[in-house]
């Protein structure tokens, strides 16, 4: 059974980091949207200041080298540390970084996985990675997100689909969706405790992943072909590769793809309302049909 030591220590830190002003909770309103019985959404609507980090003009200083310390809730020997998200609209959510520089937009490593599987151990609930701009990442330094969940909770509105989207992986959904085509799944399963072994088996599951989405490999390319999400849960694993990062006046980044949609200004909640949010999600994937990729996909940097 979980302690959620993590989760706890995170709770804690927020009240501690309120006072001071270190953290800035995001205020919405929220409206819920069903798409299908497999596929809800939860709509928030961004009703304070946009905060400096969504804005894209101008260069930005790196806030995790060195990261606030009032935003702290633990260092993870030897590389990557547990912090607060600054602007976090639901409290408790965190961030774990590399302690020292490393690439949003490189491969994940085994590092990486064995970190995770650290925290996920003790406070689980869903995990999701933005692997550059385009797929909606706001800082260049790694750093894979949380939000918690409570055991038997639903990790987000979408998990259904996701599920189905596992169960149904042989086959395609239709041929013609990009949103099924250019999602890949597979299921979370470990036999072990040991945490060396279950970073291996979810490192083994990501490489899995990128392949099949033509992403390539680390033993061949520096860095991935192209930009991705991730989400990772207890029951499976997602990867979404990216074609741009927004449409219809929205940033889309992971969250995205589990449920979880924020409107600024600029949003074009009319065009949202009238051809549904699973819309919005296909417009900024890349479809994938067997080997073959529908569109253009959007290049790493060199």
């Amino acid at each position: 059974m979980r302690t959620e030591t993590y989760w706890n220590r995170a709770l804690e830190q927020s009240e501690k980091a309120l006072k001071s002003g270190a953290l800035v909770p995001l205020s919405t309103s929220l409206e819920r949207l069903e798409e299908s019985a497999e596929s809800n959404f939860e709509l928030r609507t961004l009703e304070s200041r946009l905060p400096k980090h969504f804005k894209r003009e101008g260069p930005k200083p790196n806030p995790f080298k060195p990261w606030d310390r009032d935003l702290e809730v633990a260092r993870l020997d030897p590389g990557h540390a547990v912090i607060l998200n600054k602007y976090p609209v639901q409290r408790g959510h965190m961030l774990l970084i590399t302690a020292d520089w490393a690439a949003q937009d490189g491969w994940l490593d085994l590092s990486d996985w064995t970190a995770l599987v650290r925290v996920d151990q003790d406070t689980s609930g869903l995990w999701f990675f933005n692997s550059g701009p385009i797929a909606g990442a706001s800082q260049p330094h790694r750093h894979l997100q949380l939000l918690p969940r409570s055991t038997g909770e639903r990790s987000c509105p979408r998990d259904l689909w996701f599920q189905k989207r596992l169960e149904s992986k042989e086959k395609s959904k239709t041929a013609s969706d990009p949103l099924w085509n250019g999602c890949s799944v597979v299921s979370r399963i470990s036999q072990s405790n040991d945490i060396s072994a279950q970073a291996q088996s979810l490192y083994a599951s990501y490489l899995s992943l990128s392949e099949h989405l033509g992403l390539g490999h680390p033993s061949q390319d520096q860095r991935p072909k192209s930009f991705y999400n991730l989400l990772l849960t207890p029951q499976w694993m997602a990867m979404v590769r990216r074609r741009r990062e927004g449409a219809a006046g929205f940033s889309v980044n992971a969250l995205g793809f589990a449920g979880y949609l924020l409107a600024t200004t600029g949003a074009d909640l009319h065009w949202l309302r009238a051809q549904g949010p699973e819309a919005l999600l296909r417009e900024v994937v890349l479809e994938i049909r067997g080997n073959t990729v529908v569109g253009s996909p959007s290049k790493m940097s060199a």
